[in-house]
């Protein structure tokens, strides 16, 4: 491999790596099996909430 294929090449993948972390990350945040059983067993207190006057 020629000096200049091994320089492009480098600085293609630096390229790529440095445009990979600008963009924007469409996966979501990964939640554990645990987080995910304590999650749905505790029911949201904030829809059963009844005003009082």
């Amino acid at each position: 491999m020629n000096r200049r294929k091994k320089g492009n090449q480098i600085l293609k993948a630096r390229a790529k790596k440095a445009n990979a972390k600008l963009t924007s990350k469409n996966k979501p945040k990964y939640i554990s099996k645990a987080d995910r059983g304590t999650i749905t067993s505790e029911p949201t207190e904030d829809k059963n909430v009844v005003s009082e006057e």
